[in-house]
C-alpha cells in the first residue's frame, strides 16, 4: 500500500468540484482509449471487492468488468456466501477484507451501514448503492449529459417521481456543480429536508409539466425501489400521474435529453415513446457507468498521477 492518505467515495460530495471534474476528463479519456482498443492497464495487480447486499445487474457488470479491463481482478462477495449473511459486524468484515484488497465497492442498504463499513478499512472504499445515495450513477449522467450537451453548470434537471436515493444525490450534485433541480413527487412522498435542504439549486413542484418545463434534462426512476416491495400496490395508485410521457418532454426545452437509471417499467414511470424515442439517453447513460468508474478506481488507487 502506498502513503497517500484513503479517500472514500460515499457521497457525491465526498468530492470538490475540482475532483468531480478531474473524473469527468479522465472518463473522456478512458472512454476514448477503450473505444480505439487502446491497451490501457494502470490497475495491474490491484484487486477490488465487491460487497453486494443488495442485487445488481448493471453495478455488478460495470465495477466487474471495468476493473478486469484496468488490469485489476475481482472478488464478488455477497451475504449467502460470507459471513455478512451469518451476522458479522461490518467493522470485522472491513477489517479484514481491506487487509486483503486494494479497493472495495459496497451495494447496501443504509449510508450508516457503508460508513461504518469506511471507518474500518484500510482501502478506499466506492458506495455502489444506498438506499439515501447513488453517487456512481448521477457520474454516469451528469458524464452522459457533458457528451451530449457540454457542461452541465447553469442547467436545470427535472426529476419526476420517487423521492428517492437518485434524486438526493442530484441535489448534491446541483450545489457542487452549480445547476438547477426541479423536483415533483406525489403528496406524502415529498423529499426528507435532512436530505434535501432548502437553497438557490432545487425548486420543488406539484406538477410535473410544471418541474419540466423548460427544463434540460428530464430524468426519472421507478415507482418502487428496491426494498419497497411491500408498497408496491399504494405506490402504482399514488404516482399514477407521475409518468414522463411525450406531454412532459414537450414542456422541457426543445433539445432537452431523457434519461432513467434503470431498469425501467416501461408503461409505469416512463412510456415506450419516450425511453425509445430521439430524447432519450438511456443506453449511453448505461454504458458510461463502466467509464465514469474506471476513472473513479483510478483517481482513489492513484490520484492524479496518470497519463
Amino acid at each position: 500500500m502506498d502513503a497517500r492518505p484513503i479517500r472514500h467515495f460515499l457521497r457525491l460530495d465526498n468530492f470538490s468540484r475540482d475532483e468531480l471534474e478531474h473524473v469527468f476528463t479522465r472518463t473522456q479519456v478512458i472512454k476514448g482509449r477503450f473505444k480505439r482498443y487502446e491497451f490501457y492497464q494502470p490497475l495491474a495487480d490491484r484487486t477490488l471487492a465487491m460487497v453486494f447486499e443488495k442485487a445488481s445487474t448493471r453495478t455488478r457488470v460495470s465495477f466487474e468488468a471495468g476493473m478486469y479491463q484496468m488490469g485489476g481482478s475481482v472478488i464478488h462477495i455477497t451475504t449467502g456466501d460470507s459471513q455478512l449473511g451469518r451476522a458479522e459486524p461490518i467493522e470485522d468484515t472491513a477489517r479484514v477484507i481491506s487487509r486483503m484488497v486494494d479497493i472495495v465497492m459496497i451495494r447496501t442498504f443504509e449510508q450508516a451501514r457503508i460508513a461504518r463499513f469506511a471507518q474500518y478499512s484500510r482501502v478506499p472504499v466506492i458506495n455502489g448503492l444506498t438506499n439515501e445515495y447513488h453517487p456512481c450513477q448521477i457520474l454516469a449522467d451528469i458524464f452522459t449529459f457533458i457528451e451530449h450537451r457540454g457542461p452541465i453548470a447553469g442547467r436545470t434537471v427535472a426529476w419526476v417521481g420517487d423521492a428517492n436515493n437518485m434524486a438526493y444525490t442530484w441535489l448534491q450534485a446541483a450545489q457542487l456543480l452549480g445547476f438547477r433541480v426541479n423536483v415533483s413527487t406525489p403528496p406524502g412522498y415529498a423529499l426528507d429536508p435532512k436530505l434535501a435542504p432548502d437553497g438557490a439549486h432545487l425548486t420543488v413542484f406539484d406538477s410535473p409539466l410544471d418541474a419540466a418545463r423548460g427544463a434540460d434534462l428530464v430524468t426519472t426512476d421507478v415507482w418502487t425501489s428496491m426494498g419497497f416491495e411491500a408498497e408496491n400496490e399504494q405506490r402504482r395508485k399514488a404516482f399514477a400521474d407521475w409518468r414522463v410521457d411525450d406531454r412532459v418532454m414537450a414542456a422541457a426545452s426543445p433539445g432537452a435529453l431523457f434519461m432513467h437509471c434503470l431498469p425501467a417499467h416501461r408503461g409505469e414511470e416512463v412510456t415506450d415513446e419516450v425511453i425509445e424515442g430521439p430524447q432519450s439517453v438511456v443506453w449511453d447513460e448505461a454504458e458510461n457507468r463502466l467509464h465514469v468508474q474506471k476513472a473513479l478506481m483510478e483517481y482513489l488507487l492513484l490520484g492524479r498521477d496518470v497519463t
